[in-house]
């Protein structure tokens, strides 16, 4: 038996060296023991590069370089013995029904699913008395990716100095390059700071009861990661109350408009678009939204969802759409991003019922995905088509502040494209004296990829909503 040494757990550029000096030699895989040690390979007598070069499928040493990553023993002998193979029958890596290829393939999809875990779960903790701001997480990943993952964290957290400290090996970015050392205890991370109560909160505010399934949920976030995320100590509860929370959203009715408005507007719609005589009241507005037909988007709706809030409210905010919660409840920003919305009204100290809330477009329009329903974005027609409805509403509660939440509300209120980042945070004189403010949808601040780009999001939107509520002369706090 011949025993091979590799430098580390990892040494792919080892095993690779290794194995063409070993097929030149003729080495059998069985006559191999692959282990790691601290010292490089060097039992092999010396060959020339024409004795050593042969060619194998690229395809092989992209996924080699995965297997290596595994915490399988015999990762390195299996692929040994795939290369002796593949002298003799080049296209094995083809075969899907090989024992060999099937494991390997299976020990790379298992590493990738190890590195896009630790691309979702890992949560950085600042580290308290540092001489510079620092920021450190605690991981266990399935698999040795730390190093290969690494580059990632370095280019979505580039302007902060951070570690990832796990079992295996720690990486660190200073801003400039990362560092590599040994690996860690968990006595080493920090504890809870207090940026992770925020999360908790965040969490909490988007998490969707009526869309939980926590068979799937589990296959997503495995319970094995849950210690080191400050959020898990939340699902438990948010899962018991789930169904309660579930029914009382289907269970709540919308408001309905009085009876005699909601008369006179069936009388003036008839199954054609809605150009009756301008609404005069809010409650004939409600009426009216609820049979309009300027559009088709009444068609796949569950109801049209007019505007709510203060009737003479100085502060308006227009949204793009109702989503899938608004449709079925009747009333706007009631859904996750409504729950944003609300806490950063709260956190400016706005009463939400001191404003008046509607959207650009009064009934959701979306796509069936099974038995999801998608958002999709109302185009510029449909938008045109429901400031009617918007136009009305304005002159009705009169407001001296109006706030687009997003390019769709923007082109409502204005009848122009506008991009939100050019745009957002500066007040625009609008052609009836009021001032226009433009800045994110909430639902924007859902979508976003990682933690601190939703910070950093939210932190802007809230300081457009603080700017907004002071010039519409309510109680907003400083900053």
């Amino acid at each position: 038996m011949q025993v091979v040494r590799l430098a580390s757990e990892v040494d792919f550029a080892g095993w690779r060296r290794a194995a063409r000096v070993l097929r030149a030699q003729g080495a059998r895989p069985e006559s191999l023991v692959w282990t790691v040690e601290r010292e490089l390979f060097d039992n092999a007598e010396p060959v020339t590069d024409a004795a050593t070069t042969f060619v194998v499928p690229a395809a092989f040493m992209e996924m080699a370089q995965q297997v290596v990553l595994n915490r399988s023993l015999d990762r390195f002998a299996l692929l040994y013995r795939i290369l002796w193979r593949l002298e003799r029958e080049p296209r094995l890596i083809e075969n899907p029904a090989d024992q060999d290829m099937a494991r390997a393939r299976d020990m790379a999809k298992a590493v990738s699913r190890a590195a896009h875990k630790m691309k979702a779960f890992v949560r950085f903790r600042r580290v308290e008395d540092a001489a510079k701001e620092t920021y450190a997480a605690w991981f266990e990943p399935a698999h040795r990716v730390t190093e290969a993952t690494a580059p990632f964290f370095a280019r979505r957290f580039s302007n902060m100095n951070w570690t990832i400290l796990t079992p295996d090996v720690c990486v660190a970015w200073n801003g400039q390059r990362l560092l590599v050392s040994e690996g860690a205890d968990p006595a080493d991370a920090p504890s809870e700071d207090a940026q992770e109560a925020l999360w908790r909160t965040y969490y909490a505010s988007i998490f969707n009861p009526a869309r939980l399934n926590p068979r799937q949920m589990r296959q997503e976030m495995p319970k094995r990661y849950w210690r080191n995320l400050p959020e898990a100590a939340l699902i438990p509860g948010l899962i018991e109350a789930a169904q309660d929370r579930a029914a009382a959203m289907v269970t709540t009715p919308p408001r309905p408009p009085s009876e005699r408005a909601l008369k006179a507007a069936q009388r003036h719609a008839r199954d054609a678009p809605y150009n009756a005589g301008a609404p005069t009241t809010l409650d004939a507005v409600r009426a009216g939204v609820s049979v309009c037909r300027r559009c088709d988007l009444w068609r796949e709706a569950t109801q049209g969802v007019p505007g709510d809030g203060a009737p003479s409210a100085p502060l308006m905010f227009v949204g793009e759409q109702p989503g899938d919660q608004e449709d079925l409840a009747g009333s706007p920003l009631v859904g996750p991003a409504g729950q944003i919305f609300d806490r950063a009204l709260a956190e400016v100290g706005v009463r939400r019922e001191q404003t008046y809330v509607t959207n650009a477009v009064k009934h959701f329009k979306h796509e069936l995905s099974g038995k999801r329903r998608l958002h999709k974005t109302p185009t510029q027609g449909e938008v045109s088509a429901c400031r009617w409805w918007l136009d009305a509403e304005r002159r009705l509660v009169r407001p001296t502040v109006i706030v687009m939440l997003g390019a769709t509300a923007a082109f409502g209120v204005m009848g122009r494209p506008t991009p939100v980042r050019e745009t957002r945070g500066r007040p625009l004189p609008l052609p009836d004296g009021v001032q226009g403010l433009v800045t994110f949808h909430p639902s924007y601040l859902l979508r976003l990829p990682d933690a601190a780009a939703r910070e950093n999001a939210y932190r802007s939107f809230v300081d457009d909503l603080r700017l907004a509520g002071r010039l519409a002369g309510l109680a907003a706090t400083s900053p």
